[in-house]
C-alpha cells in the first residue's frame, strides 16, 4: 500500500509522459537482473562504463532477450577502473551517448520487477542520471540475490558470521563461474543465483 502511493507519488514528478508505462503494475511472469560497470564505487561522481541486463520468464532465463550496451565517457577512464571491469579507453570508441543507453535500459526493463547482486548501488548509478533527465528514480519493485542468500542461509546458521562474496555465493549454489567484471556475464551469473534460490528452502 504504501509503495504504491509513493509510486503516484513520483509518477507525478515524470517530466516525460512516454516513461508512464514504467509505473504500469506487472502482470507476467518476468523479471529483469542487471549490473553496471561503472569507474568507482560513489554514484555521486562516479560514471557507468557499460549496462548488462538479461529477462527472466518463469524459470527460464531468456538469453535471446539479453541487453548490453558501452556507455560512452567525457574523460579518461583511469587504470585502476580499467583494472577491475578491463574496459579500456578504446574498448569505447563506439559507445552510446549516455542519453540513448539509459533510454534503451529503461525500454528494455519496462515495469517489470528489477533483480540484482548488491542491487542498491546498480539502483543509485541509474538513478544518478533519470532523476535530472525525467524527475523520478527507478520504479520498479526490486529484489537482491545477496539478501535472499543471507534470509535461506540464516536459518542453519543464525548466530554466525555469512559470506556474502559475489564468488561465494556462485560456489555454494554449486553454479559456474563465467568471467567476471562483465556486466552481462555478471548479470547472467546473478540470474542463475536467483533462480537457484527459489526453488531451495535453505542452504547448508
Amino acid at each position: 500500500m504504501f509503495n504504491s502511493f509513493k509510486k503516484r507519488l513520483m509518477q507525478k514528478k515524470l517530466k516525460d509522459p512516454k516513461w508512464n508505462f514504467l509505473f504500469d503494475k506487472n502482470i507476467n511472469d518476468e523479471c529483469v537482473v542487471f549490473d553496471t560497470e561503472t569507474t568507482g564505487l560513489n554514484p555521486k561522481k562516479d560514471n557507468i562504463v557499460s549496462i548488462g541486463a538479461i529477462k527472466i520468464r518463469g524459470n527460464k532465463i531468456l538469453t535471446n532477450e539479453a541487453f548490453h550496451v558501452f556507455v560512452k565517457q567525457d574523460n579518461l577512464i583511469s587504470k585502476d577502473s580499467i583494472k577491475v571491469h578491463k574496459i579500456r579507453n578504446c574498448d569505447l570508441k563506439d559507445a552510446m551517448e549516455l542519453k540513448d543507453a539509459i533510454d534503451m535500459f529503461l525500454n528494455f526493463i519496462g515495469n517489470r520487477t528489477l533483480i540484482g547482486y548488491y542491487l542498491e548501488f546498480d539502483v543509485a548509478m541509474i538513478n544518478k542520471y533519470i532523476k535530472p533527465m525525467y524527475g523520478i528514480t527507478l520504479p520498479n519493485d526490486k529484489k537482491d540475490v545477496s539478501a535472499i542468500y543471507y534470509d535461506k542461509k540464516k536459518e542453519l546458521i543464525p548466530q554466525g558470521n555469512i559470506d556474502l562474496r559475489f564468488d561465494t555465493i556462485l560456489k555454494n549454489l554449486s553454479l559456474p563461474k563465467l568471467q567476471g567484471h562483465d556486466a552481462l556475464n555478471d548479470a547472467f551469473m546473478t540470474a542463475m543465483m536467483y533462480l537457484k534460490l527459489q526453488n531451495i528452502d535453505s542452504i547448508k
